[in-house]
């Protein structure tokens, strides 16, 4: 996890493996050639019809899926909602992959606070969270099963994620110290989510001004379990690990939920997950169903001009193979700033300051069907979130954790891996991801894999790859609060008042509950 280069210099290397050629599978989820027809310098045909609405949501991910839901709560029917994926949802779409549910993005939810009302009430609205004789609960069927999480270190599995096994006294003193750095900042300053519940304070500036690696040495945190570790939660939450993001970054991963809690310590308040085996696209699923026809897949946002009378969108329609111009009264754009600022006729100037700050975490998520249950190493049981010591992946997590069925059977172990180094290009690593043949990547999470679990090669059927070459935005030094940002979550100028934006990137990092908030407030907002 802590290694600082990528996979050409050997973190993945399978030197004598020998070829699993029984396996099937290949790349899924993602249709990067639509996209990518973006970056192409070309003249689009005319529009070959066009459609009238009142409202036209750019992008399909949570936050369009949030703005849409908010103009039905305010009972407005007449939009459209234009996404480039076969499926809504963005990062949290899920699959089947030989019959069994799967997440090919975000898999898991943490228990909102109530700093994040909007997303309290989406749950509340679907069922998962109620009162009960005065108090709100959860539906435990929601809630991610024990035994949750567990560590391979030291060849034997172990409860938690954080290296604790014969680490000496030494390290634990490290564990304690960092735990007491949390855990002052977070008395001085508010750590919230979403992140415009609370207001940016003189803390979280200075935080904000250095990497989080940069802040650990001084602070003279140099424990190499402590650093693996906060590599580990850094790259699961951002893409990217302590010599890229922010200390700001780094403490908030901790601060804004229960902090972090070192052994032998207080004891804390473990945090609650809601998890389901297609990950969260239980929740994008729901959020897209009643839109039936206004959701219109498969549509690649060319053009977006702002007038002083409406808002004209143009998509090209991938099974037409032809332009389709939207006319609309406004228009929520729920893009990446990077691809609304290439869109936008006549951008912003806020547009094209923040599409300038942002820089983008690649991701791959591999699915892999298993026949049989695997033999497990000595140890803690097997769990619902699976971490290998030292590994350059981000472990793995079972779709059939949930499953309250009796017997063990077959299932898909989904893995995560997010590339970015601090040496690494990311323009380099998608250069990679797009030319690398599926087999390549195969082979690399079953050398991964294969360390804790001899007999995987043996039992799985299938890997399917889902490659994300800007799968998210990183939470860079000077990003917090940026005006630039800050400014595209305002009332826009005149000349661009139609407009609504709504994407996690106006948090300049990407997690659930910032996208649904901003498209909330954006849907709204037009309303």
């Amino acid at each position: 996890m802590k290694r600082r280069q990528f996979l050409g210099a050997g973190a993945l290397a399978l030197t004598g493996c020998e070829q699993p050629a029984e396996i099937a599978g290949g790349f899924t989820g993602v249709h990067d050639e639509r996209g990518h027809t973006l970056r192409e310098a070309r003249s689009w045909p005319a529009p070959a019809v066009t459609h009238r609405t009142r409202v036209v949501i750019a992008g399909g991910g949570v936050a369009g899926l949030a703005a849409a839901r908010a103009l039905r709560l305010r009972g407005i029917d007449d939009f459209h909602l234009l996404e480039l994926e076969d499926t809504a949802g963005g990062n949290s779409r899920g699959g089947l992959l030989n019959g069994v549910a799967c997440p090919l993005g975000a898999h898991y939810l943490p228990v909102p606070e109530d700093d994040a009302r909007e997303v309290q009430d989406l749950l509340e609205e679907l069922g998962v969270r109620h009162r009960v004789a005065g108090r709100w609960t959860y539906d435990e069927r929601h809630l991610c099963h024990s035994p949750q999480e567990r560590l391979f270190f030291k060849d034997a599995w172990h409860e938690g994620l954080l290296p604790v096994h014969e680490v000496g006294e030494a390290t634990l003193a490290q564990y304690r110290r960092f735990a007491n750095e949390v855990e002052r900042l977070r008395r001085t300053a508010k750590f919230a989510i979403p992140l415009s519940s609370a207001p940016l304070s003189p803390v979280h500036r200075d935080l904000d001004r250095t990497t989080f690696a940069a802040w650990l040495e001084q602070k003279g945190l140099t424990d190499a379990h402590l650093r693996w570790y906060l590599s580990y939660c850094c790259r699961d939450d951002y893409g990217a690990g302590p010599e890229v993001v922010s200390a700001w970054a780094g403490i908030h991963y901790f601060a804004s939920r229960h902090g972090f809690h070192a052994p032998g310590g207080e004891p804390g308040e473990r945090d609650a997950v809601l998890t389901w085996p297609q990950g969260n696209a239980w929740l994008t699923e729901k959020l897209a169903a009643p839109l039936e026809e206004r959701l219109k897949p498969r549509r690649v946002v060319t053009r977006i001009a702002a007038g002083r009378h409406g808002v004209e969108v143009d998509a090209w329609n991938t099974a037409t193979q032809a332009i389709e111009r939207w006319q609309a009264q406004q228009c929520v754009v729920a893009l990446p700033l990077f691809v609304a600022a290439r869109v936008m006729e006549i951008p912003p100037p806020a547009l094209l300051a923040a599409a300038r700050l942002l820089r983008y975490a690649p991701w791959l998520v591999s699915n892999l069907h298993i026949r049989a249950p695997l033999h497990d190493r000595p140890g803690a049981a097997p769990s619902w979130d699976n971490l290998i010591y030292g590994a350059p992946g981000l472990g793995y997590v079972d779709a059939m954790h949930q499953s309250l069925g009796a017997v063990p059977g077959a299932t898909v172990l989904t893995h995560y891996h997010a590339p970015l180094s601090a040496a690494a290009n990311p323009a380099a690593i998608r250069k990679l991801l797009l030319e690398q043949p599926w087999s390549h990547w195969r082979d690399a999470v079953l050398a991964e894999l294969s360390v804790p679990h001899p007999d995987l090669r043996a039992k799985v059927t299938r890997i399917d790859i889902t490659r994300y070459g800007h799968a998210m935005s990183i939470p860079l030094p000077g990003l917090c609060g940026h005006a630039a940002l800050a400014a595209l979550q305002k009332p826009q100028p005149q000349a661009w008042q139609r407009l609504y934006f709504a994407h996690s990137d106006l948090s300049g990092y990407s997690i659930f509950e910032e996208a649904f908030t901003h498209g909330h407030r954006a849907g709204m907002a037009v309303a």
